[in-house]
């Protein structure tokens, strides 16, 4: 089956790297994730990656503590985490390249959006690091930012669920899941498949966004095939 999608972001949260440790890094869910964006890439499909770091720190459990340098924190440990990714992906193959929103040149690349659009038609994974490099905005937002910057076709949010729910599953064993949603939808009935912030800035620059389950990292795979999974928003 031939791709559907040309040049996509995948949005990573930290917990999805931890697997199921819970904190930190599992390296085989890093491996098996690393494997399935090898699988696309040699499909002829471009892929940036935005990761958040849950795994390792969460600014808005960190207490007292200012919100600017707890966001701070958490741009480190995106850092942290992209360069773990970068480091699989390498060892498989596949030319990976660190960018992050807040320079720190003997780590990573400064985020270019132009070098960052050269390196994807050269075939090389673009890893965005630091969130949007500022305080008080999400990974999701990030994610929503860099997807416009590039031009991506889609943004696959990779989570816990198998896709959008009117309520939350874990919750209600009622809960009503759907295939397709518009932004307005989204925005209208605080569906949450990004915050707000991220939800707006899709729905204006009119990038769809597909949600679906990262248990099973093939999704990945089927999901730039166009095979029916998860929820799609556009």
């Amino acid at each position: 089956m031939a791709c559907v999608y040309k040049r996509i972001l995948l949005k990573l949260s930290g917990e999805v790297l931890a697997g199921e440790k819970g904190t930190g890094i599992d390296f085989d869910k890093v491996y098996d994730v690393c494997k399935r964006v090898k699988e696309i890439t040699d499909l002829g499909v471009q892929v940036a990656i935005v990761v958040g770091g849950g795994n390792f720190w969460r600014g808005r459990s960190s207490g007292n503590m200012d919100r600017t340098r707890a966001d701070h924190m958490g741009m480190l440990a995106t850092t942290i985490n992209s360069l773990a990714l970068a480091d699989t992906l390498e060892q498989l193959g596949v030319t990976a390249r660190v960018q992050t929103a807040v320079e720190m040149r003997q780590v990573a690349e400064p985020y270019i959006r132009n070098k960052a659009i050269r390196h994807l038609e050269k075939d090389r994974v673009v890893i965005f690091g630091c969130g949007t490099g500022n305080p008080f905005f999400s990974t999701d937002t990030a994610a929503a930012l860099r997807g416009a910057e590039i031009g991506v076709d889609v943004i696959f949010k990779a989570t816990n669920v198998d896709g959008v729910y009117d309520c939350d599953p874990n919750k209600n064993p009622d809960a009503v899941k759907f295939d397709k949603l518009s932004h307005h939808d989204v925005l209208q009935k605080e569906l949450h498949v990004m915050d707000a912030t991220a939800a707006s800035l899709c729905m204006e620059n009119g990038i769809k966004i597909l949600v679906f389950n990262l248990d099973d990292p093939d999704n990945i795979v089927k999901a730039v095939k166009g095979e029916t999974i998860g929820t799609l928003v556009e």
